[in-house]
């Protein structure tokens, strides 16, 4: 007689699908941390290949190739998974992108299908993610194996902020909302209330950058926040050291962002940057 599996084995081993940055190394670690076995699909051309001495087993696969994702994970015998990490999405634009993105059978049904009418970043990963779950495969929350590095809500750094970087918090937040809900971006520079840049396809990185030629006096104020409808399996809101450093170097002088629903990148790190760097970190409902 077979033993009974109960959920608790279906969890002994989590896929990550994993894109570029810090984030992929964090959740790997704690999925080790809670004695889970880590098998990783790398996404080629954004992963960072040192994961893979993190995994158990280890394969790359281009991120127009979901049926190869699929048939790995079901050879593994994963039926859990974490998705996180970028992918440029602004590459799929390029001249070359047949070349570059050719996509196999499955995924240009997704995307010339599903897909066709509404190609924004939130459709796309709950058509993927709706893809794995008809495969047998559940699509977990990213911040399940991360949730010390959420956002608090307060002032989270030893930097209190200015009575003027508040107001424009206060003036932003709204706004920053509507943005999110629009699914237009979710992060936004503002200063003495007034909007200096909103963020697009581009990505937070290059926002600052745009709002630091924009407004060279500095002196503003970065507003992150989560779409209402933030699905946490894919796309939570994430801020790091590379935020905080882009923020000292383009003008920026606060950060306020959701708490609970923002991952702040090596937490107790970014925050001791951050108050070196004079900027304090805020955290809203």
């Amino acid at each position: 007689m077979k033993p009974h599996k109960t959920d608790a084995d279906d969890d002994v081993q989590i896929g990550l699908l994993a894109g570029a940055g810090r984030l992929p190394f964090m959740v790997a670690e704690g999925v080790k941390r809670a004695g889970r076995q880590l098998v990783v699909v790398g996404f080629r051309g954004s992963v960072d290949m040192a994961l893979e001495g993190l995994a158990e087993r280890f394969s790359l696969v281009g991120v127009t190739r979901w049926s190869t994702v699929i048939r790995l994970l079901h050879r593994w015998g994963v039926r859990r998974a974490v998705m996180v990490g970028c992918v440029a999405k602004d590459n799929m634009y390029s001249p070359v992108r047949l070349l570059q993105f050719l996509p196999d059978l499955r995924t240009a049904k997704l995307w010339y299908l599903r897909l066709r009418k509404d190609k924004r970043d939130l459709q796309v990963l709950n058509a993927v993610a709706d893809e794995l779950a008809g495969e047998g495969i559940e699509l977990i929350s990213s911040v399940e194996y991360c949730r010390e590095h959420l956002a608090c809500l307060g002032q989270m750094t030893k930097t209190a902020p200015s009575a003027q970087a508040l107001a424009d918090v206060e003036f932003g937040w709204r706004i920053a909302r509507q943005s999110a809900v629009l699914d237009i971006g979710q992060a936004l520079a503002v200063k003495e209330r007034d909007i200096i840049a909103v963020e697009a396809m581009e990505g937070t990185d290059r926002m600052i950058e745009r709002a630091g030629e924009l407004c060279r006096q500095g002196g503003w104020t970065l507003v992150k926040v989560a779409r209402p409808n933030q699905d946490l399996r894919f796309d939570v809101p994430t801020v790091g050291p590379s935020t905080i450093r882009r923020l000292r170097q383009c003008g920026g002088t606060c950060l306020a962002v959701e708490a609970a629903r923002t991952i702040i990148v090596d937490k107790p790190e970014t925050l001791a940057l951050a108050d070196k760097l004079r900027i304090p970190v805020l955290g809203r409902e």
